[in-house]
């Protein structure tokens, strides 16, 4: 029972943080740059052009948010680490040291798992937490955030062989790419 309220105690913090921190001026722009990121991502993965218009109009919500891998990872280490509650200090930190990696790893594929399953009703009421709790570090971005986010996406693409073919010329040659005139070269 004290690793519950422990670990509960840790997610008011983690919240708590996120709330303090994002009253500060400098961080509210990193989150309207995050905002820009989930915009841009959101309109490539709806097949819209990645120009400022059509991103603009995306929401600032996406499934595989690192806020939300954070939470995930939070919630799933309170019954794995109740396993090791009676034990000796080295074996708490221990298991610690150890099962962080894997709690991480089955919360990144728990994330790509629910993204996946994004059109499931109960699959969105499950994630309902973790996609309110982005309300926190997301901002609407202005539109040379949403500029930014656009062009740091299309060498990404690129790189993955995911660039739509309007793009890829403007890519190889150095010119604007339809991004309302930020320049990617």
């Amino acid at each position: 029972m004290v690793v519950v309220i422990e670990n509960i105690f840790q997610l008011v913090i983690f919240i708590g943080y996120l709330l303090l921190i994002g009253r500060i001026p400098d961080i509210q722009r990193v989150y309207g740059y995050h905002g820009a990121e989930h915009k841009a991502i959101n309109a490539y993965e709806a097949g819209q052009p990645l120009d400022l218009a059509h991103v603009r109009t995306q929401t600032l919500i996406h499934p595989r948010c690192g806020t939300s891998f954070l939470l995930v990872v939070l919630i799933l280490s309170i019954p794995i680490f109740a396993i090791f509650a009676d034990q000796p200090l080295i074996i708490k930190i221990i298991s610690r040291i150890v099962l962080v990696p894997v709690i991480a790893g089955i919360a990144f594929e728990l994330l790509r798992l629910t993204a996946a399953n994004y059109y499931r009703t109960w699959v969105r009421w499950l994630i309902a937490p973790s996609l309110a709790l982005q309300r926190l570090t997301t901002r609407e971005p202005d539109d040379g955030m949403i500029e930014v986010a656009i062009a740091a996406l299309l060498p990404v693409l690129a790189a993955d062989n995911a660039l739509p073919a309007q793009y890829d010329t403007a890519l190889a040659s150095g010119i604007d790419a339809p991004t309302n005139g930020f320049v990617i070269a």
